[in-house]
């Protein structure tokens, strides 16, 4: 099972996709990082969320690149946070799929599904703002767009996070052939 969870800054996502994550109960929990710790606020971010995981039964895997390449235990639940991170990491660092991005990480997502029992994702809302950009940043949201949208069409639910509430834009319980 896929879960989608999007959401603007600050909006509660990642609390959501926890409490998700534990709702399937007892299964072996599996975080994967994709920021990587370069100033002192990611160091702050990352520092946040671990205490928010703290007692919650969770291992960490760091993955920045390479998402096809990751290997777990049959079974689990994955929670894979975020998605932005892990696209910037693609297409910018070296070892990068670069402008194989969409490819790779949807490849990657496949793999996760593969051997987890349920894999949720978060991932940024950043489509709603007004502004034109170009260049890299252009290329960003393209790539982001585009796995988001292979993502949600594959994914059993979506659920955007707006101001800590979430709306079920999919849901695996209540959708019908048309959300397939």
């Amino acid at each position: 099972m896929l879960t989608l969870v999007t959401g603007g800054s600050g909006s509660g996502k990642s609390a959501f996709a926890e409490d998700r994550v534990l709702s399937f109960g007892d299964a072996q929990r599996i975080y994967i990082a994709t920021m990587h710790p370069f100033d002192e606020e990611s160091h702050k971010r990352i520092e946040r969320h671990q205490k928010m995981r703290a007692g919650k039964g969770f291992e960490t895997v760091e993955c920045y690149t390479g998402l096809k390449n990751v290997k777990l235990p049959a079974g689990c639940v994955v929670l894979l946070e975020c998605m932005s991170n892990l696209v910037a990491n693609e297409m910018f660092e070296e070892q990068g799929a670069h402008n194989q991005t969409v490819s790779e990480v949807t490849k990657g997502i496949e793999n996760l599904l593969e051997q987890a029992a349920h894999v949720v994702i978060v991932t940024n809302e950043i489509f709603s703002d007004a502004v034109v950009f170009d260049g890299d940043m252009d290329s960003y949201l393209e790539y982001l767009g585009k796995i988001n949208q292979a993502a949600a069409q594959r994914a059993d639910e979506v659920v955007e996070v707006i101001y800590g509430i979430p709306v079920f834009h999919k849901s695996a319980d209540t959708c019908s052939n048309l959300c397939k």
